[in-house]
């Protein structure tokens, strides 16, 4: 659409509001002047606090030189997936762009954005993505049915075989079931329904999640708790949930098995400034409520870390690389979204999960269903 005029035109203090990004105007000597609503949520405080603050004092960057780099107000500086800490937060990752403004010497403009925002934060699945996943649809049925018979065959060979070859025939069996339960892999993964979701409560779905991977795996790794009890419940499918959280906790156990001292740990906290953007809402959808499992392995491999969540990509020699598809696609059709990261100082890999809150949805919902009535 073409405004006609430019009194229709939104004045620039609108438009900076409206963005996604977290946007920061800066004073000489890189202190904050002014934040939009997405800086707001991203540093966890309001305007007015922050005005007057020197940035230093707020975020607190991995990259020792960036800081000073940034002193030199007239250079454009873009730095991708650097290490960042907010408060008393754990460090995370983040995207920054800082430019002067033109005509006021020494005031610049920064935008800051969390990796997952701009790569896992999409409403629709990429067409590549849906391409991959839809091969199973086309293939299931002509391959599993010849599995079948190829079983079938084996079976009966071992029982005119002697003991001593019957090993063989076995391993056909095997290797049969074996590719089978691959491809009822893969059809998970292309499955255009959704399960229903409801209002949950978060921990004990958690919980129970944490059962099941103690009670099968008692290898002597330890789990910790660190839970917010005060968290209200979540908009998910509790069945999907246990099977995302049991994935995640099981290759968490997996990955620091061989630490001196394993470590998992469970938490689930409010962290504000993810939302889900979509043109089918009228308003980003906040995910304000935080998953993360964390473990003290060495960490994923840096060869595959950007497509870990992508079919066939894995990190483990005996792995399928579906484990980790399988669960962005659960966590999706919840309307939530997951995302990775790595803190090298402190040697901790976490999975974090973000999900919106069950009556805040459902008011959305209500407010779209009006609409379109």
């Amino acid at each position: 659409m073409i405004l006609s005029g430019s009194n229709d035109l939104p004045d620039a203090a609108s438009q900076i509001a409206s963005l996604p990004q977290a946007v920061i105007l800066l004073r000489p000597g890189l202190r904050i002047a002014s934040v939009n609503a997405a800086a707001e949520q991203l540093l966890g405080q309001g305007a007015r606090r922050l005005s007057g603050k020197a940035l230093s004092a707020v975020i607190e960057f991995g990259e020792s030189r960036l800081i000073e780099m940034m002193r030199d107000s007239d250079v454009q500086i873009s730095a991708r997936d650097i290490a960042a800490k907010i408060g008393k937060s754990d460090a995370a990752r983040l995207n920054l762009a800082i430019a002067p403004v033109i005509g006021h010497d020494g005031w610049q403009i920064l935008t800051l954005t969390a990796p997952a925002e701009l790569e896992g934060l999409e409403a629709d699945e990429s067409e590549r993505d849906n391409n991959a996943l839809r091969a199973p649809e086309i293939l299931a049925h002509e391959i599993k049915n010849p599995l079948a018979g190829i079983r079938g065959a084996a079976q009966l060979l071992a029982r005119k075989l002697r003991a001593k070859d019957r090993s063989l025939a076995e391993l056909i069996a095997d290797e049969v079931d074996r590719i089978a339960q691959l491809i009822d892999q893969m059809q998970s993964l292309s499955r255009r329904t959704r399960e229903p979701a409801r209002p949950i409560n978060l921990h004990v779905a958690v919980r129970r999640a944490l059962q099941v991977v103690e009670a099968s795996n008692p290898d002597g790794v330890r789990i910790v708790e660190e839970f917010d009890p005060s968290l209200p419940e979540v908009m998910a499918n509790n069945d999907a949930l246990m099977q995302v959280l049991i994935n995640l906790l099981t290759n968490a156990r997996e990955a620091c098995s061989g630490s001196a001292k394993p470590l998992v740990t469970v938490r689930t906290r409010f962290a504000s400034g993810i939302a889900l953007h979509s043109q089918s809402r009228l308003s980003p959808l906040r995910l304000p409520i935080e998953i993360a499992v964390s473990d003290n392995g060495p960490g994923i491999d840096p060869a595959v870390r950007e497509h870990i969540f992508e079919p066939f990509v894995t990190s483990k020699k005996s792995g399928q690389g579906l484990g980790l598809a399988l669960v962005r696609k659960l966590i999706r059709d919840m309307d939530g979204r997951i995302s990775h990261d790595r803190d090298e100082i402190a040697g901790i890999t976490s999975f974090r999960i973000h999900l919106p809150v069950a009556e805040v949805l459902a008011t959305a919902n209500h407010k779209t269903e009006e609409i379109e009535s």
